[in-house]
């Protein structure tokens, strides 16, 4: 794949220069990469944006606001904002899906039959179907006996591999649970072609069925040593050790026996660290003569000099980006994930509730910091747990939408004693405060209450909730238009993560051909990326 129009990465120099742009345009915009929306009002993250940018998006409409992580710009936006989003948009790697057909001639994408795809939604349907035929595309172009699957979750690619492209497969994931579904579903799909073959009459054909291996693959070594050491193995082995998760396998010279198969590694969105393991076992594996890895979990990645990481780190591979110097850092890892197409498809009510729960969330901080300081100082998890209790909210909202107003009246009529009504009532009731903002009061009670109890914490008597809402209110408009330039950068800082693997390969010179390519339907799969390498 060359790439967009303005840039290229078919060799390492080209690759170089597109990251050297990445890095050139992000670097002003660390405020913005690097913030925490949790203290979008402590901090008051909003005025470190340009102020005529931050005036102009208050006003948009939400349906606007989320086409900014697909780089759609208004005629009436400031010049500055709209050339932000072309050079940003400029700096992507393309999403449009390639024609297979070119970039593999002679590749045939068979559709799945009701029993392989058992189980499947239409989007890991699209998936395999695809994935199985390029990687059983390039198994039969370098001549490799086996398949490696690393990360391979439920099993579907694999058993795909084996039982219509007839590969001897093995499957690796770290989750025990994960290999007896596969064994299960496996055993479930090999009745049925056996009674198919007992009706053909075709006595002398064999069934293959997945290999599978539990494992935490934790090095490169670990994933050489578990390529080598089950090739000719059968059936499901555990390697999770029951003392200690972490220690997995112990690598031992004896591994392998002098084994000369030949092996393609496959990997269907493997999380963080492990697509870069993939990359590295590749090149440093005289075995594996070919990968196809589609990644994803970048909020999952080691980082040199970030996470105090070893020589393992998942970001950065290659020599040209270590020596730029250059660190994404935890909150840029987690931007990479989003999507702009996720971002285009919302529709209006839903986004308009995501910013809501934003809003919500970074209020929420504000009551933290200022009834709970030590929480924020000792608590690192506070984050992850705000994911899980927006999603709670959101349907608890929508549960009791119904009954709210019903209950709001009764608060602000004095039936029923609380934490916000008490402090309505001291300002006049329905009087004094419209309805609308009654609403946002009490589900922000709601969500406080139900926060609090997630991290462990009693509601203290002084708590007034009201007054914190009534500080943030008139700036919760701002998260919407903040969220969404955030999120325009995403698709950049994975175009960098991606790139940066790209180069890496591409600097161990001419003994092996590497590209990216848009394997997938981005409207059905966003993470849709593919890093191939075969060596010549």
């Amino acid at each position: 794949m060359a790439g967009t129009g303005q840039y290229s990465c078919e060799t390492a120099s080209q690759t170089l220069e597109w990251i050297d742009a990445i890095i050139r345009f992000l670097k002003p915009y660390a405020f913005l990469m690097n913030a925490h929306v949790v203290n979008f009002f402590t901090d008051r993250l909003w005025e470190a944006v340009d102020k005529e940018w931050m005036d102009c998006l208050r006003e948009e409409p939400v349906e606007n606001l989320i086409r900014i992580p697909c780089g759609e710009v208004q005629d009436h936006w400031p010049a500055s904002l709209k050339n932000f989003l072309h050079d940003l948009r400029s700096l992507v790697f393309p999403r449009e899906q390639v024609d297979l057909q070119k970039i593999f001639p002679g590749l045939t994408v068979d559709s799945l039959g009701s029993v392989l795809a058992q189980g499947m939604n239409v989007k890991k349907k699209h998936e395999v179907e695809i994935l199985s035929a390029i990687t059983s595309f390039i198994a039969k172009r370098v001549g490799a006996q086996t398949v490696v699957d690393v990360g391979a979750g439920q099993g579907y690619l694999a058993q795909v591999l084996s039982f219509q492209y007839q590969h001897s497969v093995v499957a690796i994931d770290a989750c025990s649970h994960h290999g007896s579904v596969t064994n299960a579903r496996a055993e479930r799909i090999k009745k049925h072609y056996a009674a198919q073959i007992r009706r053909s009459g075709s006595a002398n054909t064999s069934l293959i069925v997945p290999k599978t291996v539990t494992c935490r693959v934790l090095s490169t070594d670990m994933l050489k040593a578990l390529s080598d050491m089950f090739i000719h193995e059968d059936g499901q082995t555990n390697l999770i050790g029951e003392d200690s998760e972490e220690l997995c396998v112990k690598i031992d010279s004896s591994y392998g026996g002098g084994k000369e198969d030949c092996l393609v590694l496959a990997g269907l969105h493997a999380c963080g660290d492990l697509s870069v393991t993939m990359l590295k076992t590749f090149v440093e594996c005289a075995e594996v003569k070919a990968v196809v890895s589609i990644g994803c979990c970048y909020n999952l990645l080691s980082e040199e000099g970030v996470d105090n990481a070893d020589l393992q780190c998942g970001f950065p591979m290659s020599n040209g980006v270590k020596h730029e110097g250059f660190s994404l850092g935890k909150c840029a890892r987690d931007l990479a994930c989003q999507s702009a197409e996720r971002w285009r498809s919302l529709e209006k009510d839903d986004a308009s509730h995501n910013f809501e729960l934003h809003s919500f969330r970074a209020a929420f901080q504000m009551v933290l910091s200022k009834y709970y300081p030590e929480v924020l100082r000792m608590s690192p998890s506070i984050g992850r747990q705000g994911k899980a209790l927006r999603r709670q909210q959101r349907r608890r909202i929508l549960e009791s939408s119904v009954n709210s107003s019903v209950q709001l009246r009764r608060d602000c009529e004095g039936n029923k004693s609380g934490l916000v009504s008490a402090k309505l009532a001291g300002q006049g009731g329905a009087r004094c405060v419209d309805t609308l903002f009654r609403d946002k009061c009490l589900h922000f009670e709601k969500f406080n209450l139900s926060g609090l109890h997630r991290l462990g914490l009693k509601p203290l008597q002084d708590i007034n909730f009201y007054t914190i809402w009534k500080e943030t209110e008139p700036f919760t408009e701002l998260i919407g238009p903040y969220w969404s330039l955030r999120a325009a950068l995403g698709a950049v800082l994975e175009t960098l993560i991606l790139l940066d693997r790209l180069l890496f390969l591409q600097e161990k010179g001419s003994s092996l051909e590497a590209f990216m390519l848009p394997a997938f339907d981005p409207s059905l799969s966003p993470r849709n990326l593919a890093i191939v390498a075969v060596k010549i």
